[in-house]
């Protein structure tokens, strides 16, 4: 079974694509569609986003995960100690998804895209308002019951490990309806290390039914998987394949496209997001059709007047080209050469001043011929003064000498 949107007087609503065609039994009027294109330009800086803060992702235990295909997507149910702080109220997770492509020429797979920039896939973390609410049937239907958080996912050349403590096990459930146990996990590791620069915006879920419930946080920095990775979820199974559906609604373009069709990315393509593009079926095991599951994801929609915020200011979010970064390392290197120079010129200067400064004293010090002739008046006087007290002595009687009259 695979889900889309239609537009049905006026409105647009829910359908149900089966074996016996579309079927409208369940409906829902769509307002609030996510997801968006985030125009960094056009968001609204709110100091008020503080950082996200995982808890207990990392606490895992012994228990092992359940990994289950429900025929649109690849989920994993998470323990309910698991939650997201950073929000006006506690949420506790409930289950992480992903959405990607097909390796055609649109590049797609993610849901959000940036400046209409879109990655080859997307992370989402489910919770639920358990301060408020006692489960997530109860809080889905509240428009503050729930808090998605998303993760752009694009490739490089660096593996990351831990993406395949889950799509080493795509394997054990490639039909729908399929469940297997895997290991537990850090749930953290699949988040990009920024968790405090992000985008907010009131929405409702992707898939049905489509509840304007949702807090979404969709992370400005993206997480890489690599090419080699990628390879191995696209591999292309020989089976036998339907052509191409295609659904049409509020959500976009999503269909089950044949492998191999012209467009197909090449080797250059990830081998881990390869992997998860051809390796699961939306169909049953024991249908006659098999349908890879691919393209399970929903274009952008309109804003309808709701606007974006940014936990960061514009400025400090904002990525540079090429051209700029170049422009800022040619600059810097001027202005490191320009400085160079001004200080080399400064302490020229110094040194030269110093120079002078120094000169006088290294002439010999004059001999003080000024001060001899000083020195013999002196003597001179003392001798003079000398003789005439001597002579003074010698005119004065000696008592001894004088006679008596």
């Amino acid at each position: 079974m695979v889900w889309g949107f239609a537009l049905e007087s006026g409105e647009k609503r829910v359908w149900w694509v089966s074996p016996s065609g579309p079927s409208t039994s369940r409906t829902a009027v769509v307002h609030l569609n996510p997801p968006v294109d985030v125009v960094t330009t056009q968001t609204k800086y709110d100091p008020s986003l503080i950082p996200l803060t995982p808890l207990g992702y990392s606490q895992h235990g012994n228990m092992p995960f359940t990994l289950s295909n429900n025929g649109h997507t690849a989920v994993i149910e998470l323990p309910e100690w698991m939650g997201l702080g950073g929000l006006p109220w506690l949420f506790t997770a409930v289950q992480l998804h992903l959405h990607w492509g097909s390796g055609g020429p649109s590049h797609g797979g993610s849901e959000h895209t940036i400046n209409g920039l879109s990655a080859e896939a997307e992370l989402h973390v489910v919770h639920y308002n358990s301060e408020l609410y006692p489960n997530m049937s109860a809080a889905m239907t509240q428009r503050d019951g729930l808090a998605v958080l998303g993760i752009l996912i694009v490739t490089g050349e660096e593996t990351n490990d831990a993406f395949n403590n889950i799509l080493n096990y795509l394997s054990r459930i490639r039909h729908a309806d399929q469940k297997a146990s895997i290991p537990a996990f850090d749930v953290q590791s699949l988040l990009p290390k920024d968790l405090k620069r992000y985008y907010r915006y009131n929405g409702s879920l992707t898939t049905p039914p489509c509840y304007q419930s949702v807090i979404w946080s969709v992370f400005h920095e993206r997480v890489q998987v690599s090419k080699a990775q990628c390879g191995r979820m696209l591999r292309q199974p020989k089976l036998p394949l339907l052509p191409m559906l295609p659904l049409r609604g509020c959500t976009g373009e999503l269909g089950l496209s044949q492998p191999g069709s012209p467009g197909v990315r090449g080797a250059g393509h990830s081998k881990q997001l390869l992997k998860m593009e051809t390796i699961l079926y939306s169909s049953k095991a024991k249908d006659p059709d098999r349908m890879l599951l691919q393209d399970n994801y929903r274009t952008t929609q309109l804003l309808n007047h709701r606007v974006v915020f940014a936990s960061f200011s514009a400025e400090s979010g904002k990525e540079l080209s090429p051209g700029e970064v170049t422009a800022i390392v040619i600059g810097v290197m001027c202005g490191c050469v320009g400085l160079a120079v001004i200080v080399r010129f400064i302490v020229k200067t110094i040194r030269s001043t110093s120079s002078w400064d120094v000169l006088p004293s290294n002439r010999p010090a004059p001999t003080p011929r000024a001060k001899e002739p000083e020195k013999a008046n002196e003597k001179k006087q003392d001798v003079a003064l000398n003789s005439t007290s001597g002579a003074r002595k010698t005119e004065e009687p000696s008592p001894s000498l004088q006679t008596e009259p």
